[in-house]
């Protein structure tokens, strides 16, 4: 649970630490490559939760889905096309489904910590 957490906190720290700039014609591939990033993250914290995380599995999704986003992006570029859209919708829509899964846990286990505090 904490690899995703830590990874977070150290990518956090390290951007506003540093005073690097993008330059525009890879803002589209790192946009898209950071929604990847917070797929697979909110995916991890999923997975823990459910008592099912991988750390292989979370490692190589991890790579899989940024390198899968930026090729999207990098083809639809030269095909004219903004097919980076696509991946932002699919990443997206999987990154709404991943919270509205971990909120469903949390309050479960919520209501089931308030019932055994009154049973007590």
């Amino acid at each position: 649970m904490w690899l995703p957490v830590l990874g977070l906190v150290i990518g956090i720290t390290l951007g506003l630490l540093t005073d690097m700039s993008v330059p525009h014609e890879y803002q589209n591939y790192l946009s898209i490559a950071v929604l990847a990033a917070l797929d697979t993250l909110i995916g991890g914290i999923r997975a823990q939760l459910q008592n099912l995380f991988n750390e292989k599995i979370f490692v190589s999704g991890f790579f899989f889905n940024i390198i899968l986003a930026a090729s999207l992006a990098f083809l639809g570029v030269h095909l004219g096309v903004d097919l980076y859209l696509a991946a932002v919708f699919a990443f997206g829509v999987r990154l709404f489904q991943n919270i509205a899964v971990i909120r469903r846990i949390l309050l479960t286990k919520w209501d089931q910590k308030r019932k055994n505090e009154k049973e007590s």
